[in-house]
């Protein structure tokens, strides 16, 4: 009968494995929740891009267009800063062909060093020199009231960039172009220390602005953008959204709330956002979706006006040494104007990445269903097949919920921690699982070495009732036997044979030695006095009994057992070193180690001990007797290794002397 493993004890131990799983669960939720370790924000951060990998977006209709200030322009134009001039002339240019709204994703917080009055100013202070210029119109002799003109006619929108780690004097700093009040109550923005913005002409020139401040997730990723922050009790708005709010004319937003959480309204425009003010960008996977325009390109007139009428135009720089490349989901060198142009796409969309404020507890409900059921699993299927088949049924009816909300509706809810917990569980149950059969395995295996050990007590008390002088005879010689392999062992002889394996199976062997004289006559067995010849003839068939019975027993098991080792014994234990042994004449090397073993151990307790044809020998005389026989009867090497532990096989003797009998010392 095969073991249950659903049964006691087992059943007991999975209860005790399913309360340590719900334990686990319970405890990697709370911290997760409440001290969100970089292993909780790292598996939302894995489906979250995934999911944008293998979604899609519509098609870009081109409605934002980027003038990109890039290695090609600065390769034909010169190195950055230009001259606010070329500024001046793009935006005059781009004004030339009617765009819905400019944006500069550029700041302009220093004066031009290369205006003329700038570098007159410069050649008097310097050398004490008057420089004249004659034909420039005065509008051109100073590059920055030129470029705020152009940004006053052309109602471009400038940007401005604010600190967290340091404040700094914000007088020339206008104050938020539009009016944005929180009434939800939810929101707690990042609140600035410090502000950048644009030198003051270009301050008073420009009617509205956005910062474009960036974040980054702790893995150095731009997934997400502060669509507001707050400076001095003031809410901003970032750059994406101020463009927009400028464009349809809107002048006031509002933050509200809805089941999934707070959204900035903004006439025609819901935006969801975080706690923190922060907007999720749904990126495009691939190639950027925006089309562009070098920024020589069009000043050079080869830009057709067709490509820029009613359209969104963005300001900015692809340029490396401009230093504005962020990694993102699909890119390690995406333009911070780009970022702009795909929220921007995403608000117009109503496809911007809804984070649910309830999405941590909804998924914390998930972790414990995920929990129960594999709990579930483990008592009910205790395969390892049927364990991790339920991992990955439970993984995907997590994931493919997720990924619907995602691509239908941008709701994000991951499901990283209940994947998690599932792959967390299904390690400890399987763990469990195995930890469980090896105890009922042991436990079966014990059971059996019991009634296997029952089994050859019961034989060898078959025999003793045939033979009474057996006695302790037994434990004398199991333990003369063991004490001896080891010796040899620890001394390095016979390494090969004597494992730990092995002599435990010899000392399990021993008391079969003589359990062929069940076959003997009691005539001859239990007589007193010498036998005869012809009754030594018969005597000596005990071996061959003995052998037979237990080859008997073994012929239909499988494998070594202790029963193999004790035919050997049983059948050699009377052979002899020189070959003149019985019931084969076996010589040298040729007689089994454990009959070996045996056979001085066995002859050793037969000289101390009482039979009913002689009295017991003192150990002296036994001792002496076995030294005569060395190489005759017993083998070297053994008669060696005895006497070196002469002094524990007396007191195994004495341990366990036979009743009634005192050892002759």
């Amino acid at each position: 009968m095969t073991p249950d493993i659903n049964s006691d004890p087992g059943t007991r131990t999975a209860g005790y494995f399913i309360i340590a799983g719900m334990f686990l669960t319970t405890l990697t939720l709370v911290s997760c929740i409440y001290f969100k370790p970089r292993l909780y924000s790292s598996l939302d951060y894995f489906f979250y891009d995934r999911f944008m990998e293998i979604g899609s977006l519509p098609e870009s209709d081109n409605r934002i267009i980027i003038v990109d200030i890039d290695e090609t322009s600065l390769s034909q134009i010169g190195q950055w800063p230009w001259p606010r001039y070329r500024l001046a002339q793009m935006l005059t240019a781009l004004s030339a062909m009617a765009p819905e709204a400019v944006a500069l994703d550029i700041l302009l917080p220093e004066p031009d060093r290369t205006s003329l009055n700038t570098l007159k100013a410069q050649f008097k202070k310097d050398f004490n020199l008057d420089l004249e210029f004659t034909g420039i119109p005065q509008v051109l002799r100073d590059n920055d009231a030129y470029l705020a003109q152009v940004l006053a006619q052309t109602g471009t929108l400038g940007a401005r960039y604010f600190y967290f780690d340091h404040t700094n004097a914000s007088s020339l700093c206008k104050g938020p172009p539009v009016s944005i009040q929180d009434e939800s109550g939810l929101l707690s923005l990042h609140r600035a220390e410090g502000v950048l913005c644009n030198q003051f002409p270009f301050e008073q020139a420009i009617e509205s602005f956005g910062f474009t401040n960036s974040g980054y997730d702790h893995d150095g990723i731009l997934r997400r953008l502060p669509l507001l922050i707050q400076y001095q009790d003031r809410i901003y708005p970032h750059l994406s959204l101020a463009v927009l709010m400028k464009m349809k004319g809107i002048t006031k937003a509002r933050i509200e709330t809805d089941e999934f959480g707070p959204q900035v309204k903004a006439g025609p425009f819901t935006i969801p956002v975080t706690p923190k003010g922060e907007a999720a960008i749904r990126f495009s996977n691939g190639a950027k979706r925006h089309r562009s325009v070098s920024a020589v390109d069009l000043l050079n007139k080869s830009v057709p006006p067709s490509l820029i009428q009613d359209k969104i135009v963005l300001i900015g720089s692809s340029a490396v040494g401009l230093n504005d490349l962020h990694h993102t989901p699909f890119d390690t060198q995406f333009p911070g104007v780009e970022a702009q142009a795909t929220l921007m796409d995403n608000i117009l969309d109503q496809s911007s990445i809804v984070l649910p404020r309830w999405r941590p507890h909804l998924s914390a409900a998930f972790c414990l269903l995920a929990s129960g059921a594999m709990a579930l699993l483990f008592i009910y299927f205790p395969t390892p097949l049927g364990l991790l088949s339920g991992t990955l049924t439970g993984g995907l009816l997590v994931t493919l919920p997720a990924y619907f909300l995602f691509s239908h509706w941008s709701v994000f809810i991951s499901p990283g921690m209940p994947v998690f917990i599932l792959i967390i569980h299904f390690v400890v149950f399987a763990f469990a699982r195995f930890a469980l059969a090896r105890r009922i395995s042991f436990i079966w295996f014990k059971q059996l070495s019991t009634s296997q050990q029952l089994t050859l007590e019961a034989m060898v008390s078959m025999v003793e009732t045939r033979d009474p002088e057996t006695g302790a005879h037994i434990k004398r010689t199991q333990n003369y036997a063991k004490a001896l392999a080891t010796h040899l062992q620890q001394n390095g002889c016979f390494t090969d044979t004597l494992t730990p394996t092995y002599i435990e199976t010899l000392y399990l062997s021993v008391p079969l030695h003589d359990i062929g004289k069940v076959g003997i006559p009691d005539r001859i067995l239990l007589k007193e006095g010498p036998l005869t010849d012809e009754e030594f003839e018969l005597m000596k068939r005990h071996v061959a009994y003995g052998r037979r019975i237990i080859e008997r027993a073994t012929r239909n098991i499988q494998g070594d057992t202790y029963l193999g080792m004790g035919a050997e014994i049983a059948g050699g234990h009377h052979e002899k070193w020189n070959g003149k042994g019985y019931p084969r004449g076996l010589l040298h090397d040729n007689i089994p180690l454990s009959a070996r073993i045996m056979t001085i151990c066995d002859v050793y307790d037969a000289l101390i001990s009482r039979r009913c044809y002689k009295p017991p020998f003192s150990h002296e005389q036994s001792m002496e007797i076995i030294l005569e026989q060395k190489g005759e009867a017993f083998d070297p090497v053994l008669v060696d290794a005895f006497f070196s532990i002469e002094d524990e096989i007396v007191a195994i003797a004495r341990e366990y002397q036979d009743e009634a009998e005192e050892l002759d010392n």
